[in-house]
């Protein structure tokens, strides 16, 4: 599968930082002090002015609360862009590209400005048009310019389409009354396919569509999707965006993506013959399939040492065997901000919830593989903080009628709100410790 420019989105940065060596500006006009140079290596970039930095300013966090949060706030995390006027979101990317670049480092931003976001739950907000979202993503755009950054182009805007029927035929639930359910989902695709446009322009951007994660979307689903996004001229996708599934089976997920991708672009075949989490046989596992647990790790084993729920011998060999020579080559990011410990299973509460919402602010979850540009994978260009740890998802009910959250006992802060109590869980917990 061919990519902009022709190679992947972090080589290029790569070679465009050892190419700015002997071209950054001075930090301040006429100063005889000039910024550090870009490194050979890209780094991440740590804002200093970052929305944890802003938390622990703003509550006047103290002892505890303020160390677990300015030792978060330590670590290069996602910049998100989530309205404003075209004008104001391109001079807030601007500031936030120039000093990543006096730092000599990368920036991580993310665009989160669709219309229907989230389909009007707890993240709701976005455009009110089509031509809104496409200015704002040209001023966004502008505003990078020709300084380096990885843009993740809006978390769940694959994942949740309004008025959406799948290949399948399976429609949707996210039918909201305002959206019109004939063009909605086509202007959807419309406006992430210009929107891939404008940063694929750029020559020291990345672009990276939502692929969702392990425990949602079927591959075959996501992978149509993607298509229908633009994905062929994006630097690939990202996974696992604000969720806690383990890296390892996103991992496995991106690599079955990319090769369906493969399968459809380049052998012939159709998403509907990609092999998926939810039955795994193969080949190699005489077509023995089950769907496969989101609740433990999984790997690649003979059926007597990794049970067949957690064995992805079966879809790795069917993918061999379609793909023959072919090798996939879309690349991904994967965010491992909370993953530590994979995510909640709600059988193990004392509770039994209406709808547990595994996803939002679930119980005794950690922190994960700290980012980084240097993944010791052919397919993976990153691993991510793409949700700001520490941040909660919501006020989270599980299907009860609140205030409480019933698993925690307390009120949950708003989305975005900082949450000291899950701040404090994700250190405890962390995997790899913190």
């Amino acid at each position: 599968m061919s990519h902009h420019a022709g190679a992947p989105a972090l080589r290029r940065v790569a070679a465009i930082a050892a190419a700015a060596l002997l071209t950054v500006p001075a930090l301040v006009a006429g100063s005889a002090s000039a910024a550090p140079p870009p490194p050979r290596d890209p780094v991440l970039w740590t804002n200093p002015d970052s929305s944890t930095r802003q938390h622990v300013a703003e509550l006047d966090l103290q002892g505890d609360a303020r160390a677990d949060a300015e030792a978060l706030a330590a670590v290069p995390t996602a910049t998100w862009f989530t309205g404003g006027t075209p004008v104001s979101v391109k001079q807030d990317v601007k500031d936030v590209v120039v000093h990543a670049h006096a730092a000599g480092q990368v920036p991580v931003l993310v665009a989160y400005n669709l219309p229907f976001r989230d389909c009007a739950q707890y993240s709701a907000g976005g455009a009110t048009s089509a031509a809104e979202y496409e200015a704002w993503i040209d001023a966004f755009a502008r505003g990078i310019g020709n300084k380096q950054a990885i843009v993740v182009l809006e978390p769940d805007g694959l994942g949740i389409i309004p008025w959406y029927t799948t290949f399948e035929g399976t429609e949707e639930w996210c039918r909201p009354a305002e959206a019109d359910a004939e063009t909605a989902a086509a202007e959807r695709f419309a406006m992430l396919n210009h929107a891939v446009d404008a940063f694929a322009g750029l020559a020291g951007t990345s672009v990276y569509l939502d692929g969702t994660h392990s425990g949602w979307l079927n591959v075959g689903d996501i992978t149509d999707r993607l298509l229908q996004a633009g994905v062929e001229r994006a630097d690939g996708f990202f996974l696992n965006a604000s969720n806690y599934e383990h890296t390892t089976n996103v991992t496995a997920y991106g690599r079955w993506i990319s090769s369906c991708l493969a399968l459809v672009t380049e052998v012939g075949g159709a998403p509907g013959d990609c092999g998926n989490q939810y039955w795994n046989g193969g080949p190699a596992t005489d077509w023995q399939g089950t769907a496969m647990t989101s609740f433990a790790p999984w790997s690649s084993g003979p059926l007597d040492e990794v049970p067949l729920d957690r064995n992805t011998l079966g879809i790795d060999s069917r993918y061999a065997a379609a793909l023959g020579d072919v090798e996939p080559s879309t690349h991904f990011v994967i965010d491992t901000s909370r993953n530590g410990q994979g995510p909640w299973d709600p059988s193990t509460s004392a509770n039994t919830y209406p709808d547990a919402e595994t996803w939002c602010n679930p119980p005794d979850r950690g922190l994960g593989a700290r980012p980084t540009l240097d993944v010791d994978d052919p397919l993976v260009d990153a691993y991510l903080w793409i949700k700001v740890p520490g941040e909660s998802d919501g006020q989270c009910y599980r299907g009860t009628g609140g205030p409480l959250d019933p698993e925690r006992g307390m009120v949950d802060p708003p989305a975005g709100q900082w949450f000291v109590e899950q701040a404090d869980e994700l250190i405890a917990l962390a995997d790899p410790a913190f």
